[in-house]
């Protein structure tokens, strides 16, 4: 029986831990969570650094795994496969982030914003669909093709000093002046010693003399003792009653007198040395008085000057912050708008935007293929939407109370038309821009109304002509007159702008 006892315990022990062991297992495995889920796939640019069974996060969360990495038609293909509580939507989009310097990279996505329609209610992606969306991140491959150019200079500032400095030529001109040097050193040293004995000479004499003429010296002294104590005398006047205050007083005029002899010598010196400058036509107040061609060109530089200043002082600086919220996407949209005005009829308008929406870019692509399940020849569209901001430039010009526009909207070629009512507090909007994002243009109206001095009320239809992307939109917007920024715009570098 007790055979049979440890027998029962090492088959128990043993269930245990294999128990145990897929506990660990099922804990540790990235595939948890992934069971009943579905699978969806992409195809991405470059897939360097992802293994097969990483993680797929959502904002730094696991949501999937890798389930497979293969070639597909020569792209490369990525099979995902998803949590079943995790759902993407058809604007979903897929990325590839580094999160090592070594190299390694996880798959990252964006599950997109559910916008239901007629035929797809649920706007989700099933079983087997593809992500059509894909975001192209920088990497440290980027980086370096960047530092090559920079190692490219600095390798042809190395060469260039190796060819001055290191050549021949270049040793013996160092080599000349170090001889130079030496030389320099050898004559001073020649100097002192060839003058050593006149030095010495000159000091006996000194001693000579100062010996002889002692008697002499002794009576400028006494001499100079006798003046001191007259002046003693003198100044000891300012102790009598009445008299304080009077011993500084006479002290402070000799200095003032000796500082202003000084600088009066000084300065008629100077007067002497530059009325004979421009006597001779030398120096620039010579020059403005002899050169007549100089004169001219100073006059027309300063009407230049003036022409510029009157130019900044009549120019307006219009800022504008705005803010809206789109009511079918739940999304907030924010601009930053700059209107430089030279007159009251026109104005340059600078913009950047942060748009949710992002940047979409469209790239058509002909495919050739030899797959008998596929057409021999067709086209495949790729949009590519990156979360960069949207710049406008436009030029504005007011006839009466219309104002059109014409440039750059939103980073694409556009043009727009404002109607002004209510003594300039009431506008309409209108926009057209974003040709070729998708079939039909972008067209947006909107109205404004100054409630409040400086601050707007807006509202209104973005993307009429597309019904599948169309929003409905209410924002504010503080607009005012920054005459500080006028004054800076001139010392801005052109590359501001």
């Amino acid at each position: 029986m007790a055979e049979i006892s440890k027998a029962a315990k090492v088959g128990a022990m043993s269930i245990v831990l294999v128990v145990a062991g897929y506990g660990l297992y099922q804990f540790i495995s990235r595939d948890t969570g992934t069971s009943g889920g579905y699978k969806v796939y992409a195809y991405m640019p470059d897939m360097t650094g992802v293994a097969p069974r990483s993680r797929v996060t959502v904002s730094g969360i696991q949501v999937g795994v890798v389930d497979k990495i293969w070639l597909d038609h020569g792209k490369a293909r990525v099979d995902i496969k998803m949590n079943p509580d995790v759902p993407l939507y058809e604007d979903a989009a897929v990325a590839k982030r580094q999160t090592s310097l070594i190299g390694e990279s996880v798959i990252t996505l964006i599950p997109g914003i559910p916008v239901p329609t007629a035929e797809d209610p649920d706007n989700q992606l099933d079983d087997g669909d593809q992500i059509t969306h894909v975001i192209v991140e920088p990497s440290i491959q980027s980086l370096t093709e960047q530092l090559g150019p920079i190692l490219a200079d600095i390798k042809k500032v190395t060469e260039s000093l190796a060819k001055t400095v290191g050549s021949d030529t270049g040793q013996e001109q160092i080599a000349k002046i170090l001889q130079n040097l030496a030389d320099v050193t050898e004559q001073l040293n020649a100097t002192v010693k060839e003058n050593r004995e006149g030095i010495r000479e000159t000091i006996n004499n000194i001693n000579v003399i100062t010996g002889q003429s002692r008697p002499e010296i002794q009576a400028i002294l006494q001499n100079v003792r006798q003046t001191t104590e007259d002046v003693r005398r003198m100044t000891a006047a300012a102790d009598a009653p009445g008299q304080q205050g009077k011993q500084g007083e006479i002290r402070s005029a000799v200095e003032r007198i000796n500082r202003a002899s000084a600088s009066l010598e000084s300065t008629l010196q100077h007067a002497d040395n530059i009325a004979a400058h421009i006597d001779k036509g030398e120096g620039t107040v010579g020059r403005l008085i002899k050169d007549e061609t100089l004169i001219n060109e100073v006059e027309t530089v300063v009407e230049d000057v003036g022409e510029f200043v009157g130019g900044v002082s009549r120019l307006q600086t219009h800022v504008g912050l705005r803010t809206d919220y789109n009511f079918l996407h739940n999304t907030v949209k924010s601009y930053v708008e700059l209107r430089l005005q030279p007159a009251e009829d026109k104005y340059y308008l600078i913009e950047v935007v942060n748009d949710p929406r992002g940047r979409t870019a469209i790239e058509q692509i002909t495919v050739d293929t030899t797959n008998p399940k596929d057409p021999p020849h067709y086209s495949e569209t790729r949009t590519t939407v990156s979360n960069d901001f949207r710049f406008s430039f436009q030029f504005a010009k007011r006839m009466g109370p219309f104002t059109g526009r014409f440039g750059i909207k939103e980073s694409t070629g556009g043009l727009g038309l404002d109607v002004h009512l209510l003594d300039d507090r009431f506008e309409l909007q209108q926009d057209l821009f974003g040709f070729g994002e998708e079939l039909s243009p972008r067209w947006r109206v909107a109205f404004a109304y100054e409630f409040i001095r400086k601050l707007w009320l807006l509202g209104g239809v973005d993307d009429i002509l597309n019904p599948d992307r169309r929003d409905y939109f209410v924002g504010l917007q503080l607009r005012f007159n920054d005459k500080d920024l006028k004054s800076i715009l001139p010392f801005a570098p052109s590359g501001a702008l």
